[in-house]
């Protein structure tokens, strides 16, 4: 797609991902932006994670950008883009969350999704022991199976309106990560080191990436319903 072949490609995208949710963030039904005070301080406790996780990969050369693809504008070695991408893909997702809740009354995947994150956190250790070589798929596979487990213990009331999301959010996150790594242009926004992953893609996404935005949406989540809990306690205490 010629269109695509520019500079603005990443951020084009990024305005894409934000638009709809951030229109539609004072629709009198969901009113989304009341949510916001819990939702930005949800968004910088995972930064705090995954800023420095991203910088060092970068440095290292796990991933790389192409500045055939980006405005060129970087701080600590990562683009501007890429720093956006923390703040507006989770305030995507929690909105589609959101009006999942709103228009889905029940919470369909309740019962399934407490064994699905154990099965799925089992499947994590043993591809980080297999993969134990590749950075990429170690650390990410570890870690977010320690958050799943952690998920699994503790059963948060949340978790089976997590998992729908996050099933939901797969057509946005292969649209949007398509675009990033290549599926409609001739070159890719974000590289990879081959070394460094495993090697298998959802078109062209490493698989890694799937993980790595589960456990991004996870923290988010987590923490934003904690806020939600503890607001409710602070109340009937009052």
């Amino acid at each position: 797609m010629s269109f695509l072949e520019s500079r603005y490609l990443y951020l084009s995208l990024l305005i894409f991902s934000i638009i709809y949710p951030l229109a539609q963030s004072f629709e009198w039904r969901i009113r989304y932006f009341t949510k916001w005070k819990r939702l930005f301080p949800a968004i910088v406790v995972m930064t705090f994670i995954f800023i420095p996780w991203d910088i060092c990969f970068t440095k290292i050369g796990v991933w790389w950008f192409n500045d055939d693809y980006i405005t060129g504008i970087k701080i600590f070695h990562l683009p501007i883009e890429e720093w956006l991408f923390f703040i507006i893909v989770p305030f995507a997702c929690i909105f589609i969350y959101e009006v999942l809740i709103y228009f889905i009354k029940k919470d369909l995947l309740y019962a399934i999704a407490r064994p699905f994150f154990t099965i799925i956190g089992i499947l994590l250790v043993i591809g980080a022991i297999i993969f134990y070589q590749k950075l990429y798929p170690f650390v990410t596979f570890s870690l977010t199976a320690f958050a799943l487990f952690a998920m699994a213990y503790y059963n948060p009331y949340w978790k089976g309106r997590f998992l729908m999301m996050y099933i939901v959010s797969w057509l946005p996150f292969l649209l949007v990560n398509g675009a990033l790594t290549g599926t409609f242009t001739k070159g890719a926004a974000v590289n990879y080191n081959q070394d460094e992953i495993i090697g298998f893609r959802i078109l062209t996404i490493p698989i890694e990436d799937s993980v790595y935005n589960l456990l991004m949406l996870l923290i988010v989540v987590a923490v934003y319903e904690y806020q939600n809990n503890s607001s409710i306690k602070s109340t009937h205490r009052e």
